[in-house]
Formats: C-alpha cells, sequence, structure tokens
C-alpha cells in the first residue's frame, strides 16, 4: 500500500477520534471564547476533539503535515506534498447551540489539490468518506442530484464570517431565492459539500475565501460525487480561491451567473 492509500485508509479512524470527543461533550457544559470576532467562537471541546485526532494521525504516521483550525498548529496549506487538514468541530455554532449538525472533517491534500476526506456528524450518526473516486454515506455509496431546473434547487449560501460582510451575503441569499426553488442556512460548511455530494442539495455559493479546514474535505466529496466545484470565474477550484461555487454540475451555470449578478452588482 502507497503512503497516500495508507492515509487514505486511515481517514475514518482519524476522523472519529476527534468526533467522539466532541459527541462526549455536546449540551454539556462549554468554556466558550471568541478566538476574532464576534462570531467566531471555539470551546475547550473543539481543542480537545483536535488534540485527539493530532495524536491519531502521529501514532500512525511519521512527520505528517498538519493544517489544522485551532492552536499553534499551521493555518495555510504547503505547496508541496501530502497534508492533513483538520476541523475539530465544524458548525461550532450549532454545537453551542445543541444542534445536531456539527462534524469532525480531516481532509488530505496533496500539492495544494484536495484529495481526499472524512466529515464525521456523531450526533446525526452519519460518517461522509471519499477516497477521491467515490463517496459514501455511512456504507452506501452516494452521488449528486440530477435537479436541472433552478426553481426545483435547493442552493445553500455558504461561508459568512463577519458583519461587515452583511450586504454582499445578503445579495446573495436574495439573488438565490429569486432564480431557485429554496435556500438553506446550514451552518456547517462541510457539512453543506457532504450535502451536495449525496443530492440532499443541490449546490452553494460563497463569496468569500474560506478557510481550508471548512472546504478541502467536503471538495473532494463533491467532485467524487459527480459534482463540480469552482472559484466565481468558474476555474477549478483551489483552496486559495476568493469564493466558491459547488454544485451538482447541472446547475453550475446558473449559478456562475448568480455569482456574477452579486459581484457586479
Amino acid at each position: 500500500m502507497s503512503a497516500l492509500a495508507a492515509e487514505i485508509d486511515a481517514l475514518r479512524d482519524v476522523a472519529a477520534a476527534g468526533a467522539t470527543v466532541a459527541h462526549a461533550g455536546f449540551r454539556g457544559q462549554l468554556e466558550i471564547d471568541q478566538k476574532g470576532g464576534e462570531t467566531d467562537l471555539v470551546t475547550h471541546i473543539d481543542h480537545a476533539a483536535q488534540t485527539a485526532v493530532v495524536e491519531a494521525i502521529t501514532a500512525q504516521f511519521d512527520e505528517p503535515q498538519i493544517v489544522a483550525e485551532e492552536g499553534m498548529l499551521p493555518k495555510q496549506l504547503p505547496a508541496e506534498g501530502t497534508a492533513w487538514v483538520v476541523d475539530p468541530i465544524d458548525g461550532t455554532h450549532n454545537f453551542i447551540r445543541g444542534r445536531r449538525l456539527f462534524a469532525t472533517a480531516v481532509g488530505l491534500v496533496v500539492d495544494g489539490e484536495p484529495r481526499a476526506g472524512t466529515s464525521a456528524f456523531p450526533a446525526m450518526g452519519d460518517v461522509y468518506h471519499t477516497d477521491g473516486s467515490t463517496v459514501w454515506r455511512n456504507d452506501e455509496a452516494v452521488g449528486v442530484s440530477s435537479v436541472q431546473n433552478p426553481r426545483e434547487a435547493i442552493i445553500a449560501p455558504l461561508l459568512w464570517w463577519e458583519h461587515d460582510e452583511r450586504d454582499r451575503y445578503a445579495a446573495v441569499c436574495g439573488a438565490l431565492v429569486r432564480r431557485f426553488a429554496d435556500i438553506r442556512r446550514i451552518g456547517a460548511a462541510q457539512g453543506v459539500l457532504a450535502q451536495i455530494a449525496e443530492g440532499a442539495i443541490d449546490g452553494a455559493i460563497a463569496t468569500s475565501r474560506g478557510h481550508p479546514w471548512d472546504t478541502v474535505g467536503g471538495v473532494a466529496m463533491v467532485r467524487a460525487a459527480g459534482g463540480r466545484v469552482t472559484d466565481l470565474s468558474g476555474r477549478r477550484w483551489r483552496p486559495d480561491a476568493v469564493g466558491m461555487v459547488a454544485s451538482n454540475g447541472q446547475l453550475h451555470a446558473e449559478l456562475l451567473e448568480t455569482a456574477t449578478e452579486v459581484l457586479d452588482g
């Protein structure tokens, strides 16, 4: 087994290590801090779950490159080589409010390109995983939806960080409401991307730059499930892109038009 194949094979167990810690702290007494702005929150469970993931990785692999949301670990992807990308609790606000839609998400990138990922949602009992060619929800292979008509499509506005971006986010929501059947605000980027990969959501638009731990594993899932992920200009998405359009492929042109309408408006 190649080194990369061994890392992909370990993804589910590594994510499970963090998800177990997160689930044990769910709806318990939380220590909550602000990392940056008012909407950027972290709990002591985020830190504990990340520690569990990192320990699971380092127990199996020598000198791994790890990019992770919390603490002093690197925040930028290396330009070359394989790197683990860790979000100990994607959907921290959901977690804090006692909502079940949160995940421990662990992705793998190779030379900056999303390659594989696992998102474990312990309170929901679902684990999404891709090896880069197939996507599984638990033990079932899944794929993107076949929806082609925008008036039948469910789209998620994605990645809203601070209050100074409210106008643009509101413009995205308004454009989506006018063009598509319905919108969903999930509160967990990896949750949105996993649901696009399984066909529960048909697409998503982000006009802000996402962090690698919020995106890379889910991007690998959408692509492996038959979907498409680009930047706002329609170029193949990479982690340094400003903005994202992810879709089942059938609706991608319509979503790009929506993004253009918002940015040019």
